[in-house]
């Protein structure tokens, strides 16, 4: 019986716990290439530029893609669905804001493996003599008890946002 009364205390404080550490999750990584700022800007505020750089997107090169308006302008929607790739899963991605020469946010709906919605953000500033700084935030909310894995995520997550910066360093320079 001792044994139950310790399983229990330790899920009750694992839960109290849960509630009280912060739901936001904010990952933001950061590079800076050798190409003036509205090169890379105009190369990243088209969302299937993504399908070479994003470790998501290329994690499956055969996943199911639709889009609906026009790449590049708020309201353009990147529609996937993979098959054969449960960590890829299925959801869109709409352009949401644009701020011209500065930033790209979108929104991420994800609907498989599991039902969220997240926002995603490009900032590029300008770093003198030809070269520009790259930041990219995955931004969203957990809801306990997921709050207990949010180091893994943000561990995990975090490393994905500096591989997919370090492609996009060898394609724009």
């Amino acid at each position: 019986m001792f044994v139950f009364y310790v399983i229990a205390a330790l899920i009750l404080v694992l839960f109290l716990v849960s509630l009280i550490i912060p739901k936001e999750m904010r990952i933001e990584k950061q590079l800076t290439v050798s190409r003036p700022a509205d090169e890379v800007f105009g190369y990243l505020k088209l969302v299937r530029n993504q399908d070479h750089f994003s470790v998501w997107n290329m994690a499956d090169p055969g996943m199911k893609k639709e889009t609906e308006g026009t790449d590049g302008e708020v309201g353009f929607i990147y529609r996937w669905d993979s098959a054969t790739n449960k960590n890829v899963g299925a959801g869109e991605q709409e352009i949401k804001e644009i701020i011209p020469g500065k930033s790209i946010t979108c929104e991420l709906r994800f609907s498989r493996p599991m039902q969220d919605v997240a926002k995603a953000r490009f900032e590029v500033t300008d770093a003198g003599q030809g070269m520009t700084r790259i930041q990219w935030g995955f931004y969203g909310r957990m809801k306990p008890p997921m709050t207990l894995m949010k180091p893994v995520f943000t561990k995990m997550l975090g490393k994905d946002l500096e591989k997919g910066l370090e492609n996009l360093k060898k394609i724009l320079g």
